[in-house]
């Protein structure tokens, strides 16, 4: 079968265009026929063996994939990669059936981006009615649909940063009160303006380095900043306990691996991500369609924030 392959860590270059054997189901796992395979700054992170987790090689990345099992079964699923191929293996117990009227392309969305998303405002900063939210990277996989959530669970201002007007102008679309440029320079000061002149409550960032630094620099008394990547590659001032303690502000780290063997961590926030898209309430966005052969097209324009919302690859092209 095609599938995209690594034999060393690097850029989006590494990425190459193989056949390989297919992959064989062990016990407890499925066999996916790929429609379509997710495309995350996770990983870009595991091809160039900078995440959490380490990687070995050699690797067929991607860790998200949504296709038919061998009875028939249109199920999405979390990968231990694999999933940039034809056909993957993924354990019975991170699969979910994908209800009629959700499309491959909204279900990829939800499984990564929109449990993030949920679980970023829900278990992470606890948000509360009438709260204010910043979500950095609005217009893209995870900020797009955080921008939606917190609207829905009773966010009181939601201020999106985007790096190009189309982007601020499809967070105002998706029910950002308040769009602003996302560069470091001057951030502090445009969230709070944009909150009407108070510091923020709650903060949602992936960026890290100058940005993080701006955005804790910007919480309110009781705020929290909860931190879920670091697509810059740049580490942030180290914080201290003082920092965090003399302005009552707290800092949340956030992977989503730690969800999903969870009780009621995993099936039951996707389904009601699921039911919400259904009923119009939230709007997953797909932003591009990679041939698989193109996966590292893919790669570059996600790191060089050309993309918004969801990337997926066809593994037929």
């Amino acid at each position: 079968m095609r599938a995209i392959r690594i034999t060393e860590f690097g850029g989006p270059e590494v990425l190459q265009l193989v056949d390989v054997p297919e992959p064989v189901a062990q016990p407890g796992q499925l066999l996916v026929d790929v429609s379509a395979a997710g495309v995350n700054y996770a990983d870009t992170h595991a091809v160039e063996d900078s995440y959490l987790s380490r990687t070995v090689l050699p690797l067929v990345p991607g860790g998200e994939v949504v296709g038919l099992t061998a009875d028939g079964r249109r199920v999405v699923a979390l990968a231990d990669n694999g999933g940039y191929a034809e056909k993957a293996a993924v354990w019975e117990a991170m699969a979910h059936d994908v209800p009629e009227g959700v499309t491959d392309g909204q279900a990829l969305a939800l499984i990564v981006q929109g449990l993030t998303a949920w679980h970023l405002l829900r278990t992470s900063a606890r948000i509360a009615e009438g709260e204010s939210v910043v979500v950095h990277a609005a217009a893209g996989g995870t900020g797009s649909l955080a921008v939606q959530l917190a609207k829905q669970f009773g966010a009181g201002r939601v201020i999106a940063t985007a790096s190009s007007k189309e982007k601020r102008e499809l967070a105002l679309e998706l029910g950002a009160d308040v769009a602003v440029e996302a560069d470091a320079e001057g951030l502090k000061e445009r969230l709070i303006e944009a909150n009407g002149g108070r510091k923020v409550d709650i903060v949602l960032e992936m960026t890290g380095g100058p940005v993080f630094d701006a955005s804790l620099a910007a919480l309110a008394p009781f705020g929290r900043l909860v931190t879920y990547g670091m697509a810059s590659r740049q580490e942030p001032t180290p914080v201290t306990a003082a920092q965090l303690m003399g302005r009552s502000r707290a800092v949340v780290g956030f992977w989503l691996m730690h969800c999903v063997s969870r009780p009621g961590m995993y099936r039951e926030p996707l389904a009601e991500l699921f039911a919400m898209t259904l009923d119009g309430r939230l709007k997953p966005h797909v932003g591009g369609v990679y041939p698989l052969s193109e996966a590292g097209r893919a790669h570059t324009d996600l790191r060089a924030r050309r993309t918004f919302g969801k990337l997926l690859l066809d593994p037929k092209l």
